[in-house]
């Protein structure tokens, strides 16, 4: 193969998909989209609060009413003698928003409830109204007993179990950890690394159909190797995928910045700032914690993210999805060659993103059992590594021989698709007007 020919097929590929609106548009609107999604969920406690609603009581049980307590979600207006036919006409004529009515109790206190209004009640107003009729009952139960102070005696016996966990090394040195955080970052890595491979390989199935289809390719052929052609096509793809990779990353931190100073978070970036200060100073965890936010939960989660790698998760990312992509894309290169459109694609296209659905799950879970051997396996066969490894990374219990063997295997097995694949793509190439299935691509590949 002529290597400078190649680097001019990968220069036209790169700078032909990068100068395209949709790619500029993915790229900017992409950080966008993720950072939305990293703040949505607390934009949406803050802002996603019911309005304040009025509730008329009809309280048969005569002890559950004295109970409910006005608060921001809900003020109460009791009613006597009146029946549901009444509280019916007063929420149609705007006097409250909806009516409660309790009915008497049976012999352990357990009372009937319903709640209606003209529109559906919100989970927050039921469980704020739940709430406060089970501490009624659960009062009333207690002072059935005869038993003084017993709500005092209960708490005081109700365990309160919080296990902190933490991991050490040979040295002893001891870091602390979160399962929680482990498990959204395992996550979020496996869809991100699936639906890299999957789009930009599928991207560059796409590209050789599109070439087929308007013959454009039987040109391109009269003047390069079939194979150059191919291997330079996918190389342009995967230079615009780590370009778009490494702007999102840029483009995504810079509006989560943004995004906490508005918020007005900025201590927490400062408070693990001075986590990470004085614990290199030789001061140990719980000494760190007098440089806190003073919020427990934010205090927990800074110091977890402290024992979490970022960079190597970056660099082992960026490893497995060079890998991965080269590995898929080989193969829907061969199948765009033997296809005319994409829906000739869909038959031959199925045993391939089977594997990849599979790494998608397993990665998904992974975290539940890091080191069981569906996981492992997983992380060690080439066609879901990628995938399952990566989701494994986090939890920072991958052996540098398991990392060594699962890039080592899905090197050699890359190297062993492409030369199949560069088979099936010459001969493929230039047929046209054929349905061609799997038998075919096998002739295909066993031709000298």
């Amino acid at each position: 193969m002529n290597f400078r020919t190649i680097g001019v097929i990968i220069a036209r590929e790169y700078k032909t998909r990068v100068q395209k609106k949709s790619f500029l548009l993915i790229t900017f609107l992409g950080p966008v989209f993720f950072a939305a999604m990293c703040l949505l969920p607390s934009l949406i406690m803050i802002f996603a609060k019911d309005s304040e609603q009025k509730v008329g009581v009809l309280d048969e049980s005569g002890f559950v009413s004295a109970y409910l307590e006005n608060n921001r979600q809900v003020t109460y207006y009791p009613f006597e003698m009146v029946g549901e036919e009444q509280l019916r006409v007063k929420v149609l004529n705007g006097e409250i928003d909806s009516y409660l009515m309790i009915g008497a109790p049976d012999s352990t206190f357990n009372v009937p409830v319903k709640m209606a209004s003209t529109k559906s009640i919100s989970m927050d107003l039921k469980e704020a109204v739940t709430g406060q009729i089970e501490d009624a009952v659960e009062e009333a139960r207690m002072t059935q007993t005869g038993i003084d102070n017993l709500r005092e005696i209960m708490a005081s016996i109700k365990p309160d179990v919080d296990i902190k966990t933490s991991k050490f090394n040979e040295k002893g040195d001891e870091t602390k950890t979160s399962s929680e955080i482990t498990m959204m970052l395992s996550m979020v890595l496996a869809i991100i690394i699936y639906m890299f491979i999957s789009m930009f390989s599928g991207m560059v199935m796409n590209s050789v159909i599109e070439e087929k289809s308007s013959r454009v390719v039987e040109v391109l052929i009269s003047s390069v190797k079939s194979t150059e052609l191919m291997f330079g096509k996918i190389i342009g793809v995967a230079g615009v995928a780590l370009t778009q990779f490494l702007l999102w990353i840029v483009l995504t931190g810079v509006l989560l910045g943004i995004g906490a100073s508005v918020m007005g978070v900025e201590k927490i970036s400062q408070s693990a700032t001075e986590i990470a200060e004085v614990e290199t100073m030789g001061m140990s965890s719980e000494m760190a914690m007098t440089f806190t936010t003073g919020n427990a939960d934010v205090d927990d989660i800074l110091l977890s993210l402290q024992s979490i790698n970022f960079t190597e998760i970056i660099v082992v990312f960026l490893v497995l999805f060079i890998l991965g992509y080269l590995l898929y894309a080989s193969l829907f290169a061969a199948i765009g060659s033997a296809a005319d459109n994409e829906a000739d694609t869909q038959q031959l296209t199925l045993p391939i993103t089977i594997p990849l659905l599979i790494a998608f799950f397993i990665g998904i879970y992974a975290f539940k059992a890091p080191e069981s051997p569906v996981v492992f396996w997983g992380s060690i066969i080439p066609f879901t590594s990628p995938i399952v490894m990566l989701s494994r990374i986090p939890n920072g219990d991958v052996a540098m021989w398991e990392l060594a063997v699962c890039i080592g295997l899905l090197f050699v097995t890359f190297l062993a698709l492409a030369w199949a694949s560069a088979k099936i793509y010459k001969v493929g190439i230039l047929m046209y007007g054929k349905k061609n299935s799997f038998k075919d691509l096998w002739n295909w590949l066993r031709q000298k």
